[in-house]
This record gives C-alpha cells, structure tokens and sequence, in this order.
C-alpha cells in the first residue's frame, strides 16, 4: 500500500503514513461493526437457546437493535458520583476500549492482511492483553464503591491468574511453530498432522492446549461460566456498576471485543488461521479471509452456547481451576512437547 500511495506523488514518510492509517482504520472500522453485529447475534443464540425469539422489531430481523441500543446510551446522561475519582473514573472505560482494538494490529485475516507484521506478535498481544487488567481495577476503584471494588479485585485476580496458564500454554504453540510471528505460526500448521490436516488442535500433544486454552479465554474474558466480575446476585452488575452513557458502552464494546480477540486466537494458534481445514488444493479457492471468519464465528457460538448453557462456578472453584489444574498440566505438556521436539531432532 505504501508503494501505491508514492505512485501519486507522495514522499516515502507520507505515503507510509497514510497506507498505515488506512490500514488501521480497514480493521479497526470493520471491527467496530461486527461488535455492534455480534452483541446481536449473541442475543439471538440466547434466545434460540431458551426458546424466545429474541431481537426481532428494531430492523428487519430485528437487525438494528444494537444500533438502536448504541443510540439510547448515547443521548443518556453521564452520571459521575460525587466521591469518585472524576479522571481516572473516566479514564478507565477508554484504557479497555482502546486496549481491545490495540492488540487486533498483528491478527493476521489473511496472507500478508495485517496492520503490523511483527516478529514478536504473541508476545505483543500477551503483553496488550496484561494491561486490559487496569481498566477493571481503576473502574473499581475510582467510582468508590463496594461492590465495583469487589468486582475489580476479583476480575483482577482472575484475570493475572489464566494468564499465568495462557503463557505456558502458548509456549508449546510457539516452540512447534519456531516463531513468535503470528502470520509464521499460521504457516507453520500448514498440512501439520499426517501432511493433510492443518492446525495445531489435530496434533495429540496440543489438543489439550488448545481445550485449556478454550476454557482460559472464556475466564479471561469473564464470560459465563467464569462471569464472577458481573455476578449479579452478589455484586448488581460488577465493576462497571457506577458506569452509564457511553462510558457504560464502551465497557460493554470493549469485552465484546476482547471476546472476538480470543475466539480469532484459537482460530490463528490452534485451527490453522485463514488456512482451510484440509490441505486440499481445491479449498484453497475459497479466500483465505472467508476460512477465518467462519472459524472465528465458530468459536463465538461455542461461547454462546456455553454461556447460555453453563451454570455459574464459585470462586474458590474458579482459582482451583487456574491454579491447580491449568498451571501444572500446562507445565506438563511444556515438557513433554519440547522432550518430543528434542527427541525428534526439531530443533536441529
């Protein structure tokens, strides 16, 4: 694109400007969209789930009931309490929503469609995905308030907890794949199990990783069964409970972001990116784009469904889970995936 922009006159400095802007802006406007849609569709899982209808009156289909929401927390009124800390109680909500879009910059949606192409693009997003952890604790302690300053020391506890298991998980990812480049890894699945299947998640040793990692995401982003943050029977409505107008939106945008993320996640590390499920040259005919947003929608039913399916668990099963199952059975396969690299000559 940079090339394009200097064919019209531009110095090299402007026209690579100008091609990152408009590359930011070809995700970060699309993906602004699907949350608006997905908000949407995860309504009408819900629904068909319990059978009700669900949105249907706002647009065809009921299609506009997201924007028409948007609208209404827009022309609310923003409340701030009058012992909260005003900046940082204001702060916060944009620390989540920019944090969210921040770490799609190195997804890869196809061959070379990426913002940025790093070297260290997992750990970019590792690293992204640590600081989300201060927009929840600065909501809830600045609105000065029980409740929303129980919620942001659980979500944080939460949060720093899966992500301890996430990083050794992602280790094995990476010492099979050789990089940390996202778009590498995606390649390095390519035709991975008995020179046919691509994706990681068909390998024996990383089907288990990805399972974990599946159920990580769900806690890392504090979707049910793992939704202690929000527990409205103990805590109204969590750390964001002092929040309104498009303060509370942004919020409510940003984890629907954040959940997009981890379901693009498993798709990019476990089930082979924009790669077709088989390495058959006929399905390479289908764009590699289309192979991805099928995956991620996938992965966004299957948190439907078990949000709308799977009881709440307590806290103290929440932290036994991450801790005392997820951490030494990743440890454990950290072992025994570089012991099979190394016995195999991987490395060489």
């Amino acid at each position: 694109m940079t090339a394009f922009f200097q064919t019209l006159g531009m110095s090299y400095e402007w026209a690579w400007f100008v091609a990152t802007v408009c590359g930011i802006l070809l995700i970060a406007l699309p993906l602004m969209l699907a949350v608006a849609m997905i908000i949407y569709v995860d309504r009408k899982i819900w629904a068909a789930m319990a059978l009700r209808r669900g949105p249907n009156v706002v647009g065809p289909f009921g299609l506009l009931q997201s924007f028409a929401d948007g609208l209404k927390v827009f022309l609310q009124e923003t409340i701030i309490p009058s012992a909260a800390n005003k900046g940082l109680f204001l702060i916060a909500p944009v620390v989540t929503f920019t944090l969210a879009l921040l770490s799609w910059a190195v997804i890869p949606f196809n061959s070379g469609a990426f913002v940025s192409n790093i070297n260290i693009g997992l750990l970019y997003i590792l690293a992204i995905s640590s600081l989300g952890v201060y927009g929840t604790i600065m909501a809830g302690w600045a609105s000065n308030s029980k409740y929303p300053f129980f919620s942001a020391m659980r979500a944080s506890a939460q949060m720093i907890s899966y992500e301890v298991s996430i990083g050794f998980i992602l280790i094995t990812v990476v010492l099979w794949a050789g990089t940390f480049n996202m778009n590498d890894i995606v390649w390095a699945q390519k035709g991975h199990v008995l020179g046919i299947i691509n994706g990681f998640a068909a390998n024996p040793l990383l089907f288990p990783m990805w399972v974990m990692f599946l159920i990580s995401s769900l806690a890392e982003t504090q979707r049910a069964p793992f939704d202690l943050a929000e527990a409205e029977s103990e805590l109204v409505a969590g750390y964001q409970t002092e929040y309104s107008s498009m303060a509370f939106a942004a919020y409510w945008l940003g984890e629907y972001a954040n959940v997009l993320l981890m379901c693009a996640l498993n798709a990019t590390l476990f089930w082979g990116g924009w790669l077709p499920p088989l390495d058959i040259p006929v399905l390479y005919l289908v764009p590699g784009f289309i192979w991805f947003l099928i995956k991620v929608f996938g992965f966004f039913f299957v948190f439907s469904w078990i949000k709308a399916t799977v009881p709440r668990y307590r806290y103290d099963q929440l932290m036994r889970l991450g801790w005392k199952v997820f951490l030494p059975v990743s440890l454990l396969f950290v072992v025994l995936v570089s012991g099979y690299l190394m016995a195999t000559g991987h490395f060489q």
